[in-house]
């Protein structure tokens, strides 16, 4: 699906992923990277022509990703509770482990209005695929009696999506991991029929 990239391009490429994380789009410039990757603005121009070619490649990559990430959890588990489960432990252990505090897209997300269209297109992707996900472990996990759902399943994905984006602000906000997956399990015992 990608192209490989060169040593130093997926070197690049890491950095944009971590500025982006603890920051968003507008928080850094080549002049960053360059300082990172310590090569010149004029050799990184030549790996990706702008910055928008560079963070829509970042973000493109990061939403393959994470889509191959949430479609191995199914072919693995086959068991919607464990599944999302799952999904929520990874960004518990992220966040506990400071691998990755925050998802890109969400970061992102909060930019949209200011970020150009070709990134906004790969973030709006992110949710919508995630969205999908979420809704068709939900509708498999009705069916087999696990969740016990209040609405829509295509709504009740966007309800726990925002609870996961919102626990990762309160954990980043509150220097807090432990508030991440304490509001996370709330949301899944709340679809269990738990609460």
């Amino acid at each position: 699906m990608f192209a490989q990239l060169s040593p130093k391009s997926a070197e690049i490429v890491a950095h944009t992923r971590t500025l982006l994380e603890s920051g968003g789009y507008n928080s850094f410039s080549y002049a960053d990277i360059s300082a990172l990757v310590q090569i010149s603005k004029a050799s990184i121009h030549h790996h990706f022509p702008s910055k928008v070619d560079l963070v829509r490649e970042v973000v493109a990559r990061y939403r393959a990703e994470a889509s191959e990430g949430l479609g191995l959890l199914e072919r693995q588990l086959a068991d919607p509770l464990k599944e999302l489960t799952a999904y929520a432990d990874y960004w518990s252990s992220c966040i506990r482990g400071g691998k990755s505090s925050f998802c890109i897209a969400a970061m992102l997300a909060a930019e949209l209005p200011t970020i150009p269209p070709e990134v906004a297109s790969e973030v709006r992707g992110h949710f919508e695929d995630l969205s999908a996900w979420l809704a068709s472990t939900l509708e498999r996990g009705v069916a087999s009696g696990q969740f016990h759902l209040a609405q829509s399943p295509a709504l009740e994905a966007q309800v726990f999506m925002s609870s996961v984006y919102g626990a990762m602000l309160a954990a980043r906000g509150l220097d807090d991991p432990d508030a991440f997956e304490s509001t996370v399990r709330i949301s899944i015992d709340r679809l269990t029929g738990n609460r």
